[in-house]
């Protein structure tokens, strides 16, 4: 094996070295350095160009937009969660909720039952709604129906472990439920 290193060092050698270098006799010592030396000449050209494509993919990723002037940095944009949660009617606009623009999160999710929180708008829960039928039926919504009322501006929420007939734009404080917002 160590053989054929040397050899495929010795063609690299005759391919790239200068031809001064090769003529004459060598002794081990200065095949050793010259071998050394290419070995560090392509291991730092592997390095630098390493760097740059680190550097470049860093740099002129597609995906990644450029800072904003609030301050936040897009990059951690998508990985965003509101807070404080808000909850509210089907008159309520979904999205991210933060303080200063106070909409009711469209992407909860349970941590008791670690499923998706969904909502329905213009419906409300009947008062026979339980716990069990939930764990049945939910999220889906042919199923649900029956136990749901149609009543305008209401949004209906619910797990597979709680729900939520809503009207008016809340904060979710309620601490029977464990619904956090799952980034957007």
């Amino acid at each position: 094996m160590a053989d054929d290193i040397d050899d495929l060092l010795d063609e690299v050698e005759t391919k790239y070295c200068p031809k001064d270098r090769r003529k004459g006799k060598e002794t081990s010592s200065s095949i050793k350095s010259s071998h050394n030396a290419s070995f560090k000449r392509k291991y730092y050209h592997e390095l630098i160009n390493l760097e740059d494509a680190i550097i470049t993919s860093f740099i002129l990723q597609p995906d990644v937009k450029p800072i904003k002037s609030n301050g936040y940095d897009a990059r951690t944009e998508t990985a965003r969660k509101c807070y404080p949660i808000y909850v509210g009617g089907a008159n309520c606009s979904c999205g991210m909720g933060t303080s200063m623009s106070q909409k009711t999160c469209d992407k909860m999710r349970c941590t008791s039952c670690d499923f998706k929180v969904v909502s329905f708008d213009n419906f409300e829960w009947t008062t026979d709604t339980d716990y069990l039928f939930l764990r049945n039926h939910a999220p889906d919504f042919q199923k649900l129906k029956s136990n749901l009322n149609s009543r305008k501006g209401y949004r209906a929420y619910c797990c597979q472990c709680s729900f939520r007939s809503i009207k008016e734009l809340t904060q979710l404080k309620d601490p029977q439920l464990k619904w956090v917002c799952g980034k957007h």
